[in-house]
């Protein structure tokens, strides 16, 4: 019974966590990282997560969050909807408070629901779905969610800024939209429309086309239809290989327009940009670039491809761990609810430079955006993409109050 006792007093002791249930007092913050690992997403999502990665380890190495390390769970969703539910639920049963996505809108409306749901009937089990790339309207409208945090600028705010760099471009007189054909390519096309019309009523749209998501393997067809159209410029919101592919067969059919993007940066991206020779053609509109020439940012990208050996596509996701951590230390805190409360409405300043701000009333951030385009680069430009050489360079900027657009959401506070 003596050595029984001796045994027990020497166990480690137990400390309370900031929030749930006993933890040992060197636990760590989970973040459940739910995007493609596999499928024809999987490009974009290892990117996203060598990123999530990354930054995890560099607020490590700061102390982490609250004497707290911060741990990225990889969750393979497939850009599949119903796998992604399943996934959420493996964070909830793993204990996971905290889960990030970003690869289709169509998967971060079902993440919303579940999570909304999920706290809903589990008070004080409470998790935050962090969003830094899916970037529907209706996300933080209609279906805007307390538990939702979108980092990205949504699609209505890029093509509004998007929109009010082409109409001061002259030469654009006929338009092809091609997009993909679920909810966010949707809503890009239905945007462009809108708004081309209503700024440059002169421009003329001669194609509008979706196709399957993350389906297609050869553009060709779609490029045919583009130069039959005598389209001067096209617009697209597609990403991952719908992107890369679709710039592929235009540099093979010699299509020599002008390309205004959401995504071309992304994996493959710059690569085909090149190859269709088009220098300073092909624009791709975001929250920075690597080349903005503000200092931290240039520093920053440095480090990071010294050490992912890969460009920062995402400065928002920079942001968003960035502002986790802000969140934390002024609530004092890591339970969810408190975090939360503590993200409305907070200023920052982004990785890029400027001043961004977590509009309270949806929870969709607003920041400076950029419209950037690709090609040959000088001294002033230290990074190239992909080997390629070439690069981005930064030929407008638009200050956050001018990317702002109205929000109809209607928030319901626990």
């Amino acid at each position: 019974m003596r050595k029984l006792m001796l045994a027990a007093l020497a166990l480690p002791v137990l400390a309370l966590p900031v929030f749930g249930t006993p933890a040992r007092a060197a636990d760590t913050v989970k973040i459940g990282y739910i995007d493609p690992l596999s499928g024809g997403g999987a490009s974009v999502g290892e990117g996203g997560l060598k990123t999530f990665q990354y930054l995890a380890d560099e607020i490590n190495a700061a102390g982490g969050i609250l004497g707290q390390k911060v741990e990225i769970v990889p969750l393979d969703n497939k850009t599949n909807p119903q796998e992604s539910l399943i996934q959420a639920q493996k964070a909830v049963d793993a204990g996971i408070h905290y889960i990030t996505q970003g690869n289709g809108s169509a998967v971060a409306a079902a993440l919303s629901e579940f999570v909304a749901k999920h706290n809903s009937r589990n008070p004080g089990k409470e998790m935050l779905y962090f969003n830094y790339a899916a970037v529907d309207p209706i996300l933080t409208n209609e279906k805007c969610n307390y538990w939702h945090f979108r980092w990205d600028a949504n699609s209505d705010i890029k093509m509004e800024a998007l929109t009010n760099y082409m109409k001061g471009v002259p030469a654009i007189k006929k338009v092809y939209l091609i997009n993909q054909d679920y909810s966010f390519g949707q809503s890009v096309r239905t945007e462009a429309r809108k708004m081309l019309a209503a700024k440059r009523p002169d421009i003329q749209i001669v194609g509008d086309e979706l196709h399957p998501l993350l389906k297609i393997t050869d553009f060709a067809p779609y490029i045919a239809k583009i130069k039959a159209s005598g389209a001067d410029s096209v617009v697209t919101g597609n990403w991952g290989q719908d992107i890369a592919l679709l710039l592929k067969a235009a540099a093979d059919a010699g299509l020599k327009v002008n390309w205004y993007t959401y995504y071309a940066g992304g994996a493959g991206g710059p690569t085909a940009i090149k190859q269709t020779g088009l220098d300073h053609q092909v624009f791709q509109i975001n929250e920075g670039i690597p080349n903005a020439g503000y200092k931290p940012s240039v520093e920053f990208e440095k480090t990071f491809r010294a050490k992912v050996h890969m460009s920062l596509w995402y400065p928002r996701a920079v942001n968003e761990m960035r502002m986790f951590k802000a969140a934390a230390e002024k609530a004092k805190s890591l339970d969810p609810v408190k975090v939360a409360a503590a993200l409305e409405g907070m200023e920052f300043d982004v990785l890029d430079g400027g001043k961004g701000v977590m509009r309270k009333e949806d929870h969709q951030f607003l920041q400076p955006i950029y419209i950037s385009s690709f090609g040959s680069l000088t001294d002033k430009e230290p990074f190239d993409e992909e080997g390629t050489g070439w690069g981005w360079k930064e030929v407008a900027k638009v200050d956050t109050a001018q990317a702002t657009v109205p929000t109809t959401c209607k928030m319901k506070r626990p």
